[in-house]
């Protein structure tokens, strides 16, 4: 039986030889003489991520022309600091599942997957150092930063159900979307691009982490659970106030929006499947679609400038599939 074609196999069909050298460089760059790093390590890795943000680097990097092993280097780090999140975030929110399998934290405990996550955080900036690119450090340095301002934000928004779309975008910029443009920029920098380029990078990476979070919010509430990996409704049981959520509730009757209100301050599912039939009947999901789309157009806009090539024809390729993906 020949291997199922995903759209993402045909963004990748331009940079498969590299996505081969970057995974070759984060299988070197995890060992460590203590065993249970490994297999924490290892296990996360390993357990069917997308490598987006390694994509991202691989291909801005194609758009000036060459992609040296430096590019290949620079995209197991981003993997490395967002698999450090994952292991944190799953921690934090208490999560038994995640791509379809259990979560580390499930496995090993929560103190193996903190601890484990800082070493993988502080590979990844060994590595980074090994580049001897200051502006490389620079935004990188920058961007984890923000991405702990995210992850301690949206801790606080936990439970809130009266924050407004603004509070929950600036969320989304720095816990999601912050990684996912410093990955851009960096084929960029690493290519001595302008800072013109690097901005119109910047921008692309923003946008498209934006709609993908988005889609992520959409499929909490309406994906198939094998095909997401994860259970339906997890944002919800935790008590975070999703866009989808947030719309029902202001466009909901009041039944609906003070049930909604009720289950994002308390958590749980027990009130789901009317919080569904809200989200449902108010036309949330469509509506946060709408807004992922725009994020994506926006993503492509960025970019037009750049001459046509298979590297820029797989960004836009990426920036559709971040706004209409199904897992």
């Amino acid at each position: 039986m020949s291997p199922t074609i995903t759209p993402l196999n045909t963004i990748q069909s331009c940079i498969a030889e590299d996505i081969n050298a970057v995974n070759k460089v984060i299988q070197q760059s995890l060992y460590s003489d203590v065993v249970l790093v490994n297999q924490v390590a290892n296990y996360i890795i390993e357990s069917g991520g997308k490598r987006l943000r390694p994509i991202l680097v691989l291909l801005s990097a194609g758009l000036f022309g060459t992609i040296k092993p430096e590019h290949h280097q620079l995209a197991a780090v981003v993997e490395f600091i967002h698999t450090a999140t994952l292991l944190h975030d799953d921690v934090v929110d208490e999560s038994a599942k995640r791509r379809g399998q259990s979560t580390a934290n499930a496995l090993f405990g929560n103190a193996a997957s903190v601890l484990v996550g800082d070493f993988v955080y502080s590979r990844a900036f060994q590595m980074m150092v090994s580049v001897q690119n200051m502006r490389v450090m620079e935004v990188l340095s920058d961007a984890t930063n923000i991405i702990a301002e995210g992850e301690v934000l949206q801790l606080l928004n936990v439970h809130n159900a009266d924050i407004t779309d603004e509070d929950y975008l600036q969320v989304i910029h720095y816990k999601t979307a912050k990684l996912f443009e410093a990955a851009s920029r960096l084929g960029a920098i690493i290519s001595n691009s302008n800072a013109h380029d690097e901005a119109a990078l910047s921008q692309y990476g923003m946008h498209i982490g934006t709609a993908f979070q988005l889609i992520d919010d959409v499929l909490d509430l309406s994906g198939n659970a094998t095909e997401i990996g994860k259970n339906l409704g997890d944002d919800l049981s935790e008590g975070k106030p999703t866009l989808p959520l947030l719309y029902a509730m202001r466009n909901g009757d009041t039944n609906e929006a003070e049930t909604i209100k009720q289950a994002i301050e308390h958590g749980g599912l027990q009130h789901m499947d009317t919080v569904l039939s809200a989200v449902i009947r108010t036309g949330a999901l469509d509506h946060v679609r709408r807004i992922a789309i725009k994020e994506a157009d926006s993503a492509c806009d960025a970019i037009a400038h750049f001459a046509e090539s298979p590297y820029k024809s797989a960004m836009i390729k990426l920036a559709e599939f971040a706004a209409t993906r199904t897992y």
